[in-house]
C-alpha cells in the first residue's frame, strides 16, 4: 500500500466515532483512529501484526476470511445478529483491551477498493452498557426480596387475625405490632428508592450553590441529640465552629450526615463515643486542591476488612438479621456515595474489628476541575 493510500486510510478512520483499526493484505495494522488508541492503551499501533493488538481467535479467523475468502472457512454467523452484506463479518467477543477484558461487537469489512486490499475492524465496546444490565437486573431481584419478606409476612398475619387469633386480644396487639414494624420498614425502603433515584438522576450536575459546612454539621448534630442521648452516646466536636463554606446542596449534605451520624449511633453506639470532626486539607491529590474533610468516628465493634470495598454497593450489609431489626434498608451508604460523588468528593472509610469505625467525608474548598 502506498504511503498515499496510508494517509486516506488515517482520514477514512478518523471520520468515525467508535475504535477502528485497518490491516493490509499481510494483516499488519496500517491504521488506527484515535479512539481505537485510547481503548488499546495508546502506545504505536502501526505496523504490527493484527494477532499482537487483538488476541481473540474468531476476530482474527474473520480478518483471514475478509482478505481471502477462498483460502479460508467463512465464519458461522452468529444468529443474535442481523445479516450483513456480502463480505462483512460482524462478532460478538470478549477481548483483552488496555489490560482489560470487554465485552465488543466487532464488525470486520474490507477496505473500499480505491485504498488497496486490506480491511477495516471496528470495535464497538458493551462492557458499560452489560454491567448497567446487569445492575438493572440485580436492583430488581434486591428489591423485590426486599419487599417480598415482609409482605409475607403481613399476608401471614392478617390470615392468623382472621382465623385462629380472631378473638385474641393478646395475640391481635403483638402481630398488629409487628406488622406496624414491617409497613414502616417498606415505606422506609420505598422512601430510600425514591431518595437514590432522584439522587442518581442528579449525579452528574454539580451543585450550583454554596453552603456553610459547619454550620450544617452544627444543625444535623443538634437534630441527633435526643437519639444520642438516648443511646447512652457521648458526642465530642472538633472544627465545627465558626463558617466554612464550600459549593454543594445543602439538603443533600444533610442527608450525607445525617446518615452517617445515624449508622454510628445505630452499629457503634455500643462504645458510648461519636466524635465529629471537620479539618481543612491545603491540597487533596484526588481533588487536585484544597479541600473539607470531616470525619465521623464511633468506638464501636468496628468492620472486618473484607467487608469495606462492598460497603456501598446497594443492598449490601455486613450482618442482615441486624441491619432489618435496627430498620436499615441497605441503601443508605449507597445514597451517600452518590451524593458525595455529585459533589466531586470523596467518601473513605476506615475500620477494624473490635477498634470503631471513621467514614470521613471529603468535599472541595472551591468548584472542582475533575
Amino acid at each position: 500500500m502506498t504511503p498515499d493510500a496510508h494517509r486516506r486510510a488515517s482520514d477514512l478512520l478518523e471520520g468515525v466515532p467508535v475504535p477502528m483499526l485497518a490491516v493490509d493484505g499481510k494483516t499488519r495494522t496500517i491504521g488506527a483512529n484515535r479512539a481505537a488508541v485510547a481503548l488499546f492503551g495508546g502506545g504505536d499501533l502501526l505496523n504490527r501484526p493484527f494477532v499482537t493488538v487483538v488476541r481473540h481467535p474468531a476476530v482474527v479467523a474473520a480478518v483471514d476470511w475478509v482478505l481471502d475468502p477462498d483460502r479460508h472457512p467463512a465464519p458461522v454467523p452468529d444468529p443474535s445478529l442481523p445479516a450483513l452484506a456480502d463480505g462483512v463479518v460482524r462478532l460478538h467477543a470478549a477481548i483483552l483491551a488496555d489490560g482489560r477484558d470487554i465485552a465488543a461487537d466487532i464488525t470486520v469489512a474490507r477496505l473500499p477498493s480505491p485504498l488497496g486490499r486490506g480491511a477495516t475492524i471496528a470495535v464497538l465496546d458493551r462492557s458499560e452498557a452489560e454491567e448497567a444490565e446487569q445492575m438493572r437486573r440485580d436492583f430488581v431481584a434486591n428489591v423485590s426480596h426486599e419487599l417480598k419478606t415482609p409482605l409475607t409476612a403481613m399476608i401471614g398475619f392478617i390470615e392468623t387475625l382472621r382465623g385462629p387469633a380472631r378473638d385474641d386480644a393478646r395475640a391481635r396487639d403483638r402481630f398488629l405490632d409487628i406488622m406496624e414494624r414491617e409497613a414502616a420498614r417498606m415505606n422506609r425502603l420505598v422512601s430510600d428508592l425514591l431518595s437514590l433515584s432522584r439522587v442518581q438522576a442528579e449525579e452528574r450536575r454539580r451543585p450550583s450553590g454554596q453552603v456553610d459546612l459547619a454550620l450544617l454539621l452544627r444543625g444535623v448534630l443538634a437534630t441527633m441529640d435526643p437519639a444520642a442521648k438516648a443511646a447512652g452516646v457521648t458526642v465530642e466536636t472538633q472544627g465545627i465552629a465558626g463558617s466554612r463554606r464550600v459549593p454543594g446542596d445543602p439538603d443533600q449534605l444533610v442527608q450525607v450526615f445525617q446518615n452517617l451520624i445515624e449508622n454510628a449511633l445505630k452499629y457503634g453506639g455500643q462504645g458510648g463515643y461519636l466524635g465529629v470532626s471537620m479539618r481543612r486539607i491545603d491540597h487533596e491529590p484526588l481533588l487536585r486542591g484544597p479541600a473539607w474533610a470531616v470525619e465521623i468516628r464511633d468506638r464501636g465493634e468496628g468492620i472486618e476488612g473484607m467487608h469495606l470495598p462492598r460497603l456501598t454497593e446497594r443492598f449490601y450489609r455486613v450482618d442482615t438479621h441486624r441491619s432489618r431489626a435496627q430498620g436499615g434498608t441497605g441503601l443508605g451508604l449507597a445514597i451517600v456515595k452518590h451524593i458525595v460523588n455529585r459533589h466531586r468528593g470523596r467518601l473513605r472509610i476506615d475500620s477494624a474489628k473490635g477498634q470503631g469505625s471513621a467514614f470521613t467525608v471529603i468535599l472541595p474548598e472551591g468548584v472542582s476541575r475533575s
